[in-house]
Parts: structure tokens; sequence; C-alpha cells
């Protein structure tokens, strides 16, 4: 199965045509020039492919954009609030490489251990939380000044320090 990575939510309907706002999170302007179609989660690990008809900038975080099939403000209003995917190729073209979103797929290393793969980044005013699993529980990780070491792209590996008993909470 590809793996999908999350880029933002559909968070309002603009205009009368179907037009949408993507509130994205890929740490850099863009119109996702050259994309054919995002995804959206119909049921959990199931993405549904929807066709971008055009796509313009509206700020930094938020992009209009007119999915094929979505012609009327009423059928644009059913996809508001959806969470929006790409697939890994896309994802890597368009993420900055300082965005915290673009630390998906790495690996959370901690005193040289490895912990696992980061599955979801989310962004908090002073720190960025990253969701693992670890024996099979979800474990939250945060990632800031006091805890990172260094991130290494190359390796694809985040270096935290983590606080002593942190790990314990989760998976005793």
């Amino acid at each position: 199965m590809a793996e999908y990575y999350k880029i933002g939510k559909l968070v309002a309907v603009h205009g009368l045509q179907g037009e949408l706002v993507l509130k994205h999170e890929l740490g850099k302007k863009t119109s996702l020039k050259g994309l054919q179609a995002l995804f959206i989660e119909d049921k959990k690990n199931s993405f549904l492919p929807w066709f971008i008809a055009s796509a313009k900038i509206k700020s930094e975080e938020e992009i209009y954009i007119k999915l094929e099939g979505a012609d009327t403000r009423e059928a644009a209003m059913k996809l508001t609030q959806k969470e929006c995917w790409l697939p890994g190729p896309d994802f890597k073209k368009f993420a900055a490489k300082s965005a915290p979103v673009s630390l998906l797929g790495y690996t959370i290393i901690n005193d040289g251990k490895s912990l696992g793969e980061i599955l979801e980044v989310i962004e908090q005013p002073h720190q960025i939380l990253c969701r693992l699993e670890i024996q099979s529980k979800e474990v939250l990780i945060p990632i800031h000044e006091g805890s990172l070491e260094k991130i290494d792209h190359r390796k694809k590996q985040v270096l935290v320090q983590l606080p002593e008993g942190l790990l314990d909470v989760y998976l005793t």
C-alpha cells in the first residue's frame, strides 16, 4: 500500500462554485502546481482521490482549491473539516524541508535507542508532538529546544534526550 502523509484540512467553502480553502502544513507558500489529485480519508486507511480542477495561493498556509465533482457550495460543504493527504512522492515534492510535517517517516532516537517511526506531527505553540506507536501503544514525544539534540535528514532520524520517566507514562 502506498504511504500517505497528512498535509492539512479543508476548513471552509469559498464562493458559490464549490471552491474550498485548504489549510496546509507544508511549511511554504504553494499552489500545488502540477499536482493532479489530493486524497481524502473516506474510512480509516481508505483514501479517495479528488482531482484538482484549479488551485491558487491564498496565504502562507492556505490555498483556494477547486475539486472536480464539487461544483456547488452544497457539494463543497460536505468536504469541509476533512483531512487531506498526499502520497509519499508528492508529499516530498511539496513539503518544505524545514516544515515540521517533513519529519513524518523519520525515526526518533533516544539515548542511542530507536523508539519508532513518526506517524503524525502535531504542531503546538511552543513545541511539536510526534506520535509513535511503541508496543502497540500510542506515544506522544515532545520536540522542543529542551529535548531536541539533532535532526539528521540524511539518515531520517530525530535525536532526542527525553525527560526521565516520560516513556513509562505510556508503557506501564
